[in-house]
């Protein structure tokens, strides 16, 4: 059977982390809310499961439902070898995907740093304060950070976590393909003393099934209504 998204179908947004591992692992599934009424279907999924998801994205295996983007890669890669099968090598994976969701819902923040029901233009002069600490701080502190997890894998500095490609790796690249796109200034600057973190990415996008998933129309283009958007005057 299929796996069955449930995300979004205008946005790269937090399903893209799931979307990137599906296709790496050349795993069978189907957009749900992409398809014919499928945006009806998702609501009605949140509205009756027994275990229900707050929030898109979540994951339909079966009988199985799983919210929540790092749960979600946490079920995939002990399926689909996108984590090391020992605890210890698991549980970190798992907490470099957490960390990596913290830096997510700062750079959503950025642009929405008041309420998430405002426009952007209600709160512009929070949104620049917001970003000049992000811009300044947050995303040099956490580029450095994956940067020493890269030095320091006893395996080598190709993969976060041992020697093969997991999850973490591929939601590394969606993060630094975020940022690049939101912040090209400062994650520019960033990645220049984060040179680990830039040719992981770089590897990453040269993966056969990543680099054709990036060619296709299956990838939906960063625009402004995901959660990272453009907005030149935030970007110092």
């Amino acid at each position: 059977m299929a796996y069955e998204l449930y995300y979004w179908p205008t946005i790269q947004g937090r399903g893209e982390f799931v979307r990137l591992a599906l296709e790496e692992a050349g795993a069978d599934y189907i957009d749900v809310a992409r398809e014919s009424e499928g945006i009806a279907v998702m609501m009605r999924m949140m509205d009756h499961a027994e275990h229900p998801p707050l929030a898109p994205p979540f994951l339909k295996d079966g009988d199985t439902i799983i919210g929540q983007t790092a749960a979600i890669l946490l079920y995939l890669g002990a399926r689909h070898g996108l984590a090391p099968k020992d605890p210890a090598g698991g549980l970190w994976t798992h907490q470099i995907q957490l960390t990596i969701a913290d830096l997510v819902a700062e750079a959503h923040d950025t642009h929405h740093p008041v309420g998430v029901g405002l426009y952007y233009e209600d709160q512009k002069a929070e949104a620049l304060r917001r970003s000049d600490e992000f811009c300044e701080n947050r995303i040099p502190k956490f580029l450095t950070w994956f940067d020493t997890i890269l030095a320091r894998n006893p395996a080598g500095d190709a993969h976060l976590v041992g020697r093969s490609l997991t999850y973490a790796d591929l939601s590394l690249f969606q993060l630094v393909e975020g940022l690049s796109y939101a912040f090209p200034k400062a994650t520019g600057r960033a990645l220049k003393q984060a040179p680990r973190v830039a040719a992981l990415h770089d590897a990453v996008a040269r993966r056969p099934r990543i680099k054709a998933y990036c060619a296709s129309p299956r990838r939906i283009p960063f625009n402004q209504e995901g959660i990272f958007r453009r907005y030149p005057e935030l970007d110092r």
